[in-house]
């Protein structure tokens, strides 16, 4: 059975789905079988960038993959708000108004830490049983509630000459973070409107451009190039935190879902290996260990 990370580089106009069926097929055509596939954060199909796609047993940290920080480069062209917020919509807000590049630096710390924000009317949120895009697409007037999310860095890299037409930023936020609805925010606030041009993302959890393969790449696989091209190992997804390494004794309990006691380790998360093999995703409390996900490797 096959069992690891794919992080594909996702392009521009592939669904997040669409790169899930080009795994499974690209698996099967190059006689794998049938393996079991998820991916760990959907990602726009106007976005590009790292999609991290779990086959077989990684599957089991998808969530895990769902909840990590996310960073992104995304473009704002001033002047412009769409229903959207990005280049698919159409135009519902204008405004003459230009930034500074002062006025860019004063404001972003002010999107920076702990912020609240609404969600695009276009998203995948679900309102009374609906996507929310679904029902904005239907001409209904969505209301979504504002929520928490975090913004860990906010910086510039790129701009043009002022007054600033568009600006790139690079934003490292947490889960639950819309980059359209950040733009939308700091157009407001710099006193006019904007919609975001360009979204890459460029890490989500452990995994950055530098792990990632080209839809090319992962083709290949399909024609006959060696999966072990484009796989990454189960633990991979698990470098954010620290390993404990099990006896025989101990391996075999913890695969039979039994609580390891007196373990003199610190309380948290952990991923239990034997060897190099690894065992379970586990919590230690009061140097009881519990297992979470148990792998079946």
């Amino acid at each position: 059975m096959t069992n690891g990370w794919i992080i594909l580089d996702k392009p521009i106009g592939l669904g997040s789905t669409q790169a899930v069926a080009a795994v499974k097929r690209n698996l099967r055509q190059a006689g794998l079988g049938k393996a079991k596939v998820g991916h760990g954060g959907t990602l726009d199909p106007l976005a590009s960038g790292i999609l991290p796609i779990a086959v077989g047993e990684a599957t089991k940290l998808c969530g895990r993959m769902l909840d990590a920080s996310k960073e992104y480069a995304f473009t704002i062209r001033f002047g412009s708000e769409t229903d959207t917020l990005d280049l698919e919509g159409s135009v519902i807000a204008e405004s003459v108004v230009r930034p500074t590049l002062a006025a860019l630096h004063a404001i972003l710390p002010r999107f920076t830490g702990p912020i609240e924000q609404v969600p695009p009317a276009y998203s995948a949120l679900m309102v009374d049983g609906q996507r929310a895009y679904d029902r904005a697409r239907a001409g209904e007037a969505v209301e979504l509630k504002a929520r928490a999310v975090t913004v860990h860095a906010l910086d510039i890299l790129a701009h043009g000459e002022e007054p600033v037409e568009e600006v790139t930023l690079v934003a490292h936020v947490s889960k639950g973070t819309y980059i359209r609805s950040l733009a939308r925010d700091i157009a407001r606030a710099l006193g006019t409107v904007g919609h975001v041009t360009m979204l890459r993302r460029l890490r989500a959890g452990p995994f950055g451009l530098d792990h990632a393969i080209s839809l090319d790449k992962l083709n290949d696989v399909g024609k006959g190039a060696p999966l072990e091209n484009v796989i990454l190992p189960l633990e991979a997804g698990l470098v954010d935190i620290p390993a404990l390494d099990l006896d025989p004794e101990q391996a075999r309990a913890v695969r039979q879902g039994r609580v390891l006691a007196g373990l003199p380790f610190h309380d948290g998360l952990y991923w239990a290996r034997h060897g190099r093999v690894p065992v379970a995703l586990v919590e230690l409390s009061g140097g009881s260990l519990i297992v979470v996900r148990g792998f079946n490797l």
